[in-house]
């Protein structure tokens, strides 16, 4: 491997040597001092700072907005797919869509961004793809919160490469219900708590769930069980039985809305949220939004899933998601990406922030 990347080579070579880098989540030291080695001898007019393993850039061109870029450089880990191998306009490899493609496009538009249409900030981070605590933004939110601020986000997750405006909020909750014990000989001498998760299970089956349009974008919420558990052993009633359900939600609930929310679903049983996430507002009426949505040339769709936009959201910013590849083949082992994809997206950014 080179000891530098070419910032300046086809956005799509430059895809293609990241993936050539391991950096399963916890082990992105290689590939953040290669991103680095690189930003600091080709883009000379860049800030630069190092957190952690994340990376970070930005010009100081006095310009009446700033842009904020961000992609992860971790993956999940190698499944028989390292390292690259290309058939025809096709790059297979283990990040190629999550989310490598997304950062060469960023690299590419930094090595470029000397006399940017706006000032731009680029932030290259760790952790993704595991717990929350360990995720490089909330480090630098935390110890560098100047270097997230902006006009607009922009996080440069595989999105087919269509503007997905915000996210949905996310919320586990369990669902809990109990009985007493006894011989399963004598089973009336007990209360079944499996018997009585049956109602909580008929009010999933029958709910509807909202298709609120916001900003234009459409959001389809929703409610399902992902587990069930319950039991002591094959010949006793049991006392105890928990339903795991997850609610994706629209951004215009707020997380205390979503809890009510289900609190009202599951009345009469007993409900603890074990975790959740609030959702991103799309924010598409902000001018720099607009912009993006006009040099990207489509249709902003809704972000039906929860991303690291909500976090910039959260900090009093538009943002949304665009980058190349289908998010779909994230985290598989099949994961591959059209490399058309990366010059679009690449063409996009350079209209929007370049041109």
């Amino acid at each position: 491997m080179s000891d530098t990347l070419d910032l300046f080579a086809d956005p799509i070579d430059l895809t293609t040597a990241l993936v050539d880098v391991r950096s399963v989540s916890g082990e992105e030291e290689e590939i953040a001092d290669l991103v680095e080695r690189s930003l600091r001898g080709q883009a000379p007019h860049l800030e630069i700072t190092r957190s952690g393993n994340s990376v970070l850039a930005r010009t100081r061109l006095g310009r009446g907005r700033r842009v904020v870029l961000a992609g992860h450089l971790d993956t999940v880990p190698i499944n028989s797919n390292f390292p690259s191998r290309r058939d025809g306009d096709v790059l297979h490899g283990c990040g190629t869509v999550d989310m490598k493609g997304g950062d060469a496009v960023m690299l590419a538009i930094a090595a470029l961004s000397a006399e940017a249409r706006h000032d731009l900030t680029f932030v290259f981070y760790d952790c993704e793809e595991i717990e929350a605590e360990r995720n490089g933004l909330t480090r630098i939110q935390r110890e560098l919160p100047e270097w997230l601020l902006g006009d607009l986000a922009i996080v440069c997750e595989p999105s087919n490469g269509t503007v997905e405006a915000g996210c949905q909020g996310t919320m586990r909750v369990e669902v809990r219900t109990t009985g007493r014990r006894a011989h399963t000989a004598r089973a009336w001498m007990g209360a079944n708590a499996i018997h009585g998760m049956g109602e909580a299970l008929r009010r999933l089956e029958a709910y509807v769930p909202r298709q609120p349009e916001i900003d234009g974008c459409r959001y389809h919420e929703g409610l399902q069980a992902v587990k069930i558990s319950g039991g002591v052993a094959g010949n006793v009633v049991p006392d105890e039985a928990v339903l795991t359900v997850n609610h994706r939600f629209a951004p215009d609930r707020s997380v205390e809305e979503a809890e009510r929310h289900l609190r009202e679903v599951f009345d009469g049983f007993d409900v603890t949220v074990t975790d959740f996430a609030g959702g991103a507002l799309p924010g598409l009426s902000a001018p720099a939004a607009q912009e993006l949505v006009a040099a990207a040339g489509g249709t902003p769709v809704a972000k039906l899933g929860w991303t690291d936009v909500a976090r910039f959201a959260a900090l009093g910013m538009p943002a949304v998601n665009f980058g190349p590849g289908d998010p779909t083949l994230a985290h598989t082992q099949e994961e591959h990406l059209p490399v058309r994809q990366v010059t679009e997206c690449f063409a996009v950014l350079q209209r929007f922030l370049l041109d």
